[in-house]
């Protein structure tokens, strides 16, 4: 069976061309998929944490010795149970100035844990998370292409590879403040990519 874990981060909910593009990847996985088991995670309804000095020590190494540690260590190993247990990770991807929604790299402080889902070793760090490929649905208002003045996909590209996970699909719907025609367009652009991504065979 198929797990498949899908994190939601846009702030605009139903009206989310990201959350719309999940739903169109979750219908298409019914689908072709049926035996698949679906973890959702909304960060919008519920955001985790972000981090203060009450809880930093929580998702480090040491172990937490006050509530507020303890508490934090308590969710982020939830959430990193949800991760090594995804064969699939679908991240919903908006651009809000120029970068990942707050929420979401707040997801990203709790997973991203040494001797958890990475460690350092005497050549450098390396990733524990080798067996999960990542889908990253991607919407932004303007149009960026790959270019280095962009730093939305970039930075989780980045983050998901120091944790490991290399095989990535990057689907972007973007150009969506360039008039109704251009919006529509790129919109049903990505729900075609996003549904050759899920005819893949599943991992």
């Amino acid at each position: 069976m198929t797990n498949i874990l899908v994190i939601r981060s846009s702030a605009n909910a139903e009206r989310s061309v990201t959350n719309q593009l999940i739903d169109g990847y979750l219908a298409q996985v019914a689908a072709h998929h049926p035996g698949a088991k679906i973890t959702e995670r909304n960060l919008d309804s519920d955001p985790v944490p972000h981090v203060t000095s009450a809880t930093l020590a929580g998702i480090g190494r040491a172990d937490p010795d006050t509530p507020h540690t303890q508490s934090a260590r308590a969710l982020s190993d939830l959430l990193i149970g949800e991760l090594v247990a995804a064969d699939i990770l679908v991240i919903g991807l908006p651009m809000y100035n120029f970068g990942m929604p707050s929420t979401l790299k707040s997801w990203f402080d709790y997973t991203l844990r040494a001797g958890a889902t990475f460690q350092y070793t005497a050549t450098g760090p390396e990733g524990l998370v080798k067996n999960t490929r990542a889908v990253i649905i991607a919407a932004r208002a303007g149009a960026y292409g790959e270019g280095a003045a962009e730093f939305q996909v970039a930075h989780v590209r980045t983050l998901l590879n120091f944790i490991g996970i290399t095989n990535i699909e990057i689907v972007i719907a973007e150009g969506l403040a360039f008039g109704e025609e251009a919006a529509a367009s790129a919109i049903a652009a990505a729900h075609g990519a996003v549904g050759q991504l899920v005819k893949v065979p599943a991992a």
